[in-house]
């Protein structure tokens, strides 16, 4: 596997690891393999001509090993003369040139430049079990000795897990004093470690190249399967990309012992060595355990499908898991700018990763894959471009598992949220030739129907009725509202300049002598307008907030301001209607928002969508007749079954027993 995992939680390293030595004793430095896990990493750093001192060597088979293969010139040290008589009693007939000699590391009495590598496994680590200045002290004194029996061109070659104060310690010490600092991953002995029934965590090999002198510092990385090396510009982006493995190795061991049905999900990046940007997002979900469910799958998220409700909210993936009828699911999501070849490809590509987060109990490696199809999905990209109020945007075409197409408009900052959405229908000339439309009776955002439900209730039996939409989007709900109610005037307001291009380049929003658009910011309007004396028989607030400081994404906060919702009660009409689009990301701003309405209204109604974050506040200082949105439903709904729409359709019933009364007065 060639990607590496970026975790977006948040561990305390030390006390990990302080658990693990704690655990295991003196064999945590199994972890770190033997010959047939190291070799394919030492012959590529190691010649059999090489002059090679393994330090730290204990009852370890490397040496042995090495030098049954070729490699002629090894001393082995060690400080334990009861290992070094071991050592020798089991090498000294069948290896008579395999040298064993007691010895500090800290304080060899070797020659000068005597050595064309030192090879360390797990010494270090050893030697290191803190950041004391004692340790301090003496990791100097040992690092100062391998610079001194290495030759110019020889070879530090350590095999370590690298906790943090070591990697800094050696990161500090080694560039500074002319090598050159490379490490590697070492995946054999990680897989090792797993058959053994060990929760794996990453193993590194430093790689560390004596030079005269060195003009700059020189950083490498290869933390992916391929042989692939990254250059660092610095230690920091070092440091942090071996962390950031470490951290989601710490993960993987935590999901492997214990369910996290009652936590929040776990969610991981995955990326190409050398790329900023995400390649998968992973997160894995738990619910209490069905004994009739399977224990684990995976489940790719077709391409452009990412930012729908079931895919894009915890509560939306909850539902997938119970929907695939599984205790746990890794629910992987594919990004933009990425080239996925196929549904194989990606299986490949994440079989190993996802293997390593399965549950407890789970010893299978054949994980299945789902999906809504059998390929990675499809996304068209129609258009990208750069606007002054919202930042970079792109328009894309996606395609379904039923073959149904649909436009999206995503802001780059939010690209999990789908800003403005539209399906598209392919229609027929006379003469048989097809060409694609944006079907504008069909609605994508099912708040809008409860919104337009609500504009009807407000202009119902006027012979003459206006409507203000603040925010205009891709223009969908406005021109929804222009068919519904063909005799009303319909305004659209939106501070964007280049939101309005949109809607009429890529929703086929147009303007007539009944449905206009106006570029004004939404809080202007409402002044200019109170201030002027106008009236509206409906005000929809369907505007999102560009705040994602705060838990409320629609509407910006200072939409509900006092003196906001005083101009909004002057230009409504006595029999007005104020629908308000709320999301709310953190339930608690809820009775600020409900406090705020009731200052201003005396009648309000909500109703809060089950499939998605939107609840829909119908505000009045009239009575709100509950057989008008009875009426409504059934407008609307006689509207979608002349276009053969029936997934648009609304249970009048269904909605009017969800209706939250918000005020004693109706």
């Amino acid at each position: 596997m060639n990607l590496l995992p970026k975790s977006k939680e948040q561990f305390s390293q030390k006390e990990y690891w302080d658990t693990f030595f704690k655990k295991r004793g003196n064999k945590a430095f199994e972890w770190y393999g033997e010959y047939p896990e190291l070799s394919q990493y030492l012959h590529k750093y190691i010649k059999k001509q090489d002059n090679i001192l393994i330090t730290g060597c204990g009852n370890s088979t490397l040496g042995r090993d090495l030098y049954d293969i070729g490699y002629s010139s090894i001393t082995n040290i060690d400080i334990s003369q009861v290992v070094i008589r071991q050592m020798l009693s089991q090498n000294e007939k069948p290896r008579s040139n395999l040298k064993y000699i007691q010895m500090d590391a800290l304080n060899m009495t070797f020659d000068n430049e005597q050595f064309s590598v030192v090879l360390d496994k797990g010494t270090l680590d050893a030697l290191m079990p803190d950041d004391s200045k004692a340790t301090i002290e003496n990791i100097k004194k040992y690092f100062n000795e391998i610079s001194r029996v290495l030759r110019v061109g020889g070879r530090y070659i350590c095999v370590s897990l690298l906790q943090e104060h070591i990697l800094k310690y050696a990161l500090e010490y080694f560039p500074s004093n002319n090598f050159m600092f490379r490490i590697v991953r070492c995946f054999e002995a990680e897989r090792k470690a797993i058959e053994n029934g060990e929760n794996s965590l990453p193993v590194f090999i430093l790689v560390c190249t004596k030079f005269k002198a060195l003009t700059q510092k020189v950083l490498e990385l290869n933390l992916g399967s391929a042989d692939k090396m990254h250059r660092c510009n610095n230690s920091s982006e070092l440091l942090a990309q071996v962390r950031d493995t470490q951290n989601a190795a710490f993960i993987c061991s935590g999901l492997k012992r214990t369910c996290i049905a009652e936590e929040s999900e776990v969610v991981l990046e995955l990326f190409e060595q050398g790329s900023s940007g995400t390649r998968f997002t992973v997160y894995v979900v738990d619910i209490p355990q069905q004994k009739d469910f399977s224990k684990y799958a995976a489940f790719i998220v077709p391409e452009g499908r990412e930012a729908e409700w079931l895919f894009s909210t915890p509560n939306g993936r909850k539902k997938l898991v119970e929907i695939t009828r599984n205790n746990r699911l890794a629910i992987i999501t594919l990004h933009r700018g990425q080239k996925y070849e196929s549904f194989d490809a990606v299986q490949v590509e994440l079989t190993d990763f996802i293997c390593n987060l399965a549950p407890p109990g789970l010893k299978t490696k054949q994980i299945p894959f789902l999906s809504l199809g059998s390929d990675v999905g499809h996304r068209i990209i129609k258009h990208e471009g750069h606007s002054e109020a919202s930042g970079d945007f792109v328009i894309e075409d996606v395609i379904t598992e039923n073959d149904e197409k649909y436009r999206r408009l995503f802001y780059m900052n939010s690209q999990n949220v789908i800003q403005s959405e539209a399906k598209i229908r392919t229609i027929k000339s006379r003469k048989g030739a097809t060409r694609e439309v944006i079907d504008l009776i069909y609605l994508t955002c099912r708040h809008h129907i409860y919104m337009t439900i609500a504009s009807y209730v407000a202009c119902r039996g006027k012979t003459k009725s206006n409507i203000s939409v603040v925010g205009l989007g891709g223009g969908g709900l406005c021109s929804f509202l222009h068919k519904f109610l063909p005799k009303t005037n319909i305004l659209g307001i939106d501070i964007d300049e280049d939101m309005l291009k949109i809607a009429k380049e890529w929703f086929e929003f147009k303007e007539d002598d009944k449905l206009k658009a106006r570029i004004q910011n939404g809080l202007d309007y409402l002044k200019e307008s109170a201030q002027k004396g106008e009236t509206i028989d409906a005000l929809l607030f369907d505007v999102d907030s560009k705040d994602s400081s705060i838990g409320m994404s629609c509407p910006p906060q200072g939409f509900l301001d006092k003196p906001v919702l005083e101009n909004v009660v002057r230009i409504l009409d006595k029999r007005g209607i104020f629908v308000l689009n709320v999301v709310l990301r953190e339930n608690s701003l809820r009775p600020g928002v409900l406090a705020s309405l009731k200052t201003h209204f005396q009648n309000i109604l909500s109703y809060k969508l089950q499939e998605d974050l939107n609840e829909i506040f119908i505000c009045s200082n009239s009575p709100i007749e509950i057989e008008h949105i009875k009426e409504g439903c059934s407008e609307i709904n006689s509207l979608f079954r002349k276009h053969g729409i029936k997934e648009n359709g609304v249970d009048a019933e269904k909605l009017i027993s969800q209706l939250i009364v918000q005020s004693v007065f109706i």
